[in-house]
């Protein structure tokens, strides 16, 4: 499913899923939170909460810390992240206009809160060297399974590269996922592959992925596509970097040095 946003997001908070009201089976709240400069947001909710800069200046207080965070481009510049559990008040001031995603669950557990400075995120490129490089992305995971196991959801960024694929090849696993998008230019456009549908996406949509659905992705030519990620983690199968069930026929292009036309011929099949 895709939710549609015309226009520019509105001053404040704009829920686009709910645990408790619309879209509740994506397991997770997620939303957009854009501040006018100077303006405070605050937020004590009985919940696990995580904001990621998409762009803008703002000042993160929580537990007696106070944290700067810029970032110019979502394309360019690793994010900057605060992440907490239930109940830690967090104040943010917005030092510039600025725009952030918000993710959060249920979760009982107590953990450290952390702030995700840009040097502490995992970036990686995948996809590069095979398959003629036409599933190249940017990867950014911010924390998983692994990197925070107390938590009970995942969050991180892809960037398609233009005209590149990404969620390839096509996978799916047991817990939903949503991905928020934006596009460089603005005016660019991509399509999402649900199942065996295909979904026009813009700046600003947002795709629902629904559990064991296949998914994957790609840009269009000319178009850097951006869009976070968010993975609710189920109570008994926690989603790990190694929780994707590839569909069968597209199995060989994960093969070490698979080769692709035109370096494979047609006639090498007859």
């Amino acid at each position: 499913m895709i939710i549609k946003q015309v226009n520019e997001y509105p001053n404040g908070y704009t829920a686009i899923t709910e645990i408790d009201g619309k879209h509740a089976d994506m397991l997770l709240n997620f939303g957009i939170l854009k501040l006018r400069k100077e303006q405070i947001w605050k937020d004590s909710k009985h919940l696990e909460r995580a904001w990621i800069l998409i762009k803008g200046s703002v000042e993160f207080s929580w537990q007696g810390n106070r944290e700067h965070g810029k970032r110019y481009s979502c394309f360019d510049e690793n994010p900057i992240v605060l992440h907490v559990p239930a109940d830690v008040p967090v104040k943010i001031k917005a030092l510039e206009n600025s725009e952030l995603g918000m993710e959060s669950c249920e979760n009982e557990s107590a953990f450290s809160s952390r702030l995700y400075k840009q040097e502490d995120i995992d970036c990686n490129v995948f996809g590069a060297e095979t398959l003629n490089e036409t599933s190249i992305r940017t990867v950014r995971t911010v924390f998983d399974g692994v990197v925070a196991p107390e938590s009970n959801m995942v969050l991180g960024e892809v960037i398609n590269h233009p005209g590149k694929w990404s969620s390839y090849p096509p996978h799916d696993h047991p817990q939903p996922e949503i991905y928020h998008y934006r596009f460089f230019p603005e005016q660019g456009f991509g399509i999402s592959l649900l199942g065996d549908k295909p979904y026009y996406v813009k700046n600003c949509y947002t795709s629902l992925i629904s559990p064991d659905i296949t998914h994957s992705q790609v840009a269009a030519a000319g178009y850097a596509m951006y869009y976070i990620w968010m993975i609710p983690h189920l109570a008994d199968d926690r989603w790990l970097p190694t929780t994707r069930y590839f569909v069968k026929d597209h199995e060989w292009l994960l093969e070490p040095g698979v080769k692709i036309w035109p370096e494979k011929k047609y006639s090498d099949n007859l």
